[in-house]
């Protein structure tokens, strides 16, 4: 079994290494703070201390680069120069990649690298993003594809959904939104963790996916449902003659991994 390195152990990254672990791989992951690396031990994760700002530094990182495969889970921090400064993070993230004994990489990217088309969007969308951090997410995609030493597949999540991130809280109490006739995109932390899996076991690199569930309730329907559900006071939405959406669609995937979502519609998602 190859060994797999993640890079970022928190929401996503911390189940996911337990899942890969239980799988039989052997399993390294990394945190930005020490406290945390007790936690990755405890689970039987060999912890690594990584911080990029922009520059690779930590703590048994050298340990952390011998693997054959590398998930690569953070995202873009919030900040006037998001653009510039993740292309300086995964710039310095690559020159380490390169040195290593990596050949394949999982890059977590976004569905926010499209723009609202008003329609049905795929992989081969060329409109540019129009949000800081999909143009930022997009620049980083393209500098991991562009690299000779190792081969990428991206996988562009939807929203992240399921266990403490609940929609009904999300907009509770909120009034007067806007794009209440607008569809979601949304995936379950579970089907995310599934898709990853899939990817590394069916060696399926040098490729870019779409992860959404298949089914695009209304925005507003499906955040006062879930609000009344918890029994919070459900957000309320303005009525535009013109909304903004887009609807991503998941079908090269589902095809190239012969994919069967665990939660396709978002409306069986559990808050409780």
């Amino acid at each position: 079994m190859e060994t797999i390195s993640i890079l970022g152990c928190g929401w996503l990254g911390l189940p996911l290494a337990e899942y890969l672990k239980k799988c039989g791989y052997k399993v390294k992951g990394s945190t930005r703070t020490r406290e945390e690396l007790t936690v990755l031990e405890s689970k039987g994760i060999e912890p690594s201390l990584l911080v990029l700002d922009p520059n690779v530094h930590g703590e048994n990182l050298d340990n952390f680069f011998k693997s054959d495969v590398l998930i690569i889970d953070f995202p873009p921090e919030r900040r006037d120069d998001i653009v510039t400064y993740h292309g300086l993070q995964v710039n310095s993230l690559i020159e380490e990649i390169k040195l290593s004994s990596i050949e394949k990489v999982v890059f977590v990217s976004s569905t926010s690298i499209y723009p609202d088309l008003n329609r049905e969007v795929s992989e081969e969308e060329t409109k540019a993003p129009s949000k800081s951090s999909g143009k930022a997410l997009l620049i980083v995609e393209e500098l991991l594809n562009n690299c000779d030493e190792f081969k990428t597949t991206v996988l562009r999540f939807a929203g992240l959904i399921g266990y403490d991130r609940k929609p009904g809280r999300f907009l509770a109490g909120k009034r007067e939104l806007a794009n209440g006739e607008a569809p979601v995109n949304l995936i379950h932390r579970d089907d995310c963790i599934s898709i990853i899996h899939k990817i590394i076991e069916r060696d399926i690199w040098g490729d870019t996916f779409n992860a959404c569930a298949d089914l695009h309730p209304k925005r507003k329907d499906y955040y006062i449902n879930h609000a009344n559900k918890l029994g919070l006071t459900p957000p309320t939405f303005i009525e535009p003659e013109n909304y903004s959406y887009k609807i991503v669609s998941s079908e090269k995937l589902k095809k190239r991994l012969d994919y069967k979502y665990k939660f396709p519609d978002p409306f069986e998602i559990d808050d409780d």
